[in-house]
């Protein structure tokens, strides 16, 4: 399909990567989510959830906008976040544009202030998102927005509820108007460049954040190892989920295996729904040591190995 002006001529397309750099919980992958209109990253009350970039692919009129969910910018302390942090900042310079997205209830934090600091030091056209503003009076809105627009200049300034999808059809008509002339770089059915095993991997990471938010470290991943599309048209889908310790498999399997069976068939209903076709998902628990240290496993996530 082509673009076409009100006259029937081919418009010109437009195509550009779009770098969302922001805290922890600031909403990236929720916003991410709302204007690509499905769920392309996952989303999860504990922070530092996305550790790739995973792109969302959005149309909108003559533009094929390609979104970088970048992970959280924090003060990183082990490697694996160290890594995280540099492929955030990456995503930032590699991009055509990039949206700073601020939680409008935490405000300028420290977290905000240091992102503004960093962020001053990229070279392309920057838009300010202050998200969550439905809890928050306007009044302050108005002068958070001043605030942050003083320190850097921001070529556009929105106010959102990436939840609500408030303010975000406004977001997605302003992206296609900037990004830059050029031809569309992915199938225009295809919504995300995330192969599905990455995808599934992610989904069964959510739920079992949600079943064990408390109670299981953040070192735990998850690997799809096989992927075998059936003659009846369903998926049969083999994961393992790699833990440090057994400790901390014992909590993912759960008494008599209760837990794990939980968070797979929630994981299942939901790849059933994306895939749309029967799954058959079976889930492993191993321990793997030190995984964090282990440079292969970055390379897995998308990420650089940080030598240090």
């Amino acid at each position: 399909m082509t673009a076409e002006t009100s006259g029937g001529t081919p418009a010109a397309t437009r195509c550009g990567f779009v770098a969302l750099i922001g805290a922890p919980n600031v909403g990236k992958s929720t916003l991410v989510n709302a204007l690509v209109g499905a769920k392309v990253t996952i989303v999860s009350r504990k922070v530092q959830t996305t550790r790739a970039l995973i792109r969302g692919i959005v149309i909108e009129s003559n533009a094929q906008i390609i979104l970088v969910d970048t992970p959280g910018i924090f003060s990183p302390k082990r490697r694996l976040d160290r890594a995280m942090v540099s492929t955030a900042w990456s995503g930032a310079h590699d991009a055509d544009l990039v949206c700073v997205l601020i939680d409008a209830k935490a405000g300028l934090d420290e977290e905000a202030d240091a992102i503004l600091n960093k962020v001053a030091g990229v070279g392309h056209e920057k838009i300010l998102v202050l998200n969550k503003v439905d809890l928050v009076q306007r009044e302050k809105l108005l002068a958070l927005a001043q605030a942050a627009n003083e320190r850097i200049r921001f070529a556009k300034t929105f106010m959102i509820s990436a939840l609500s999808g408030d303010g975000v059809d406004d977001i997605r008509q302003a992206l296609a108007e900037m990004v830059p002339a050029g031809p569309f770089l992915y199938p225009e059915d295809q919504m995300s460049d995330a192969p599905m095993r990455q995808l599934a991997a992610e989904i069964t990471r959510e739920k079992i954040y949600q079943k064990l938010h408390q109670e299981l470290p953040y070192q735990s991943t998850v690997e799809t190892e096989k992927w075998e599309e059936r003659k009846d048209k369903s998926v049969r889908i083999e994961q393992t989920i790699y833990v440090e310790r057994e400790s901390q498999r014992k909590i993912v399997l759960g008494k008599s295996g209760a837990t794990i069976k939980s968070i797979g068939a929630d994981s299942r209903r939901e790849l059933a729904e994306i895939l749309g076709v029967p799954v058959h998902l079976f889930l492993f628990v191993k321990v793997r040591e030190n995984w964090g240290d282990d440079p292969d496993r970055y390379r897995e996530m998308g990420l650089e190995f940080p030598k240090e």
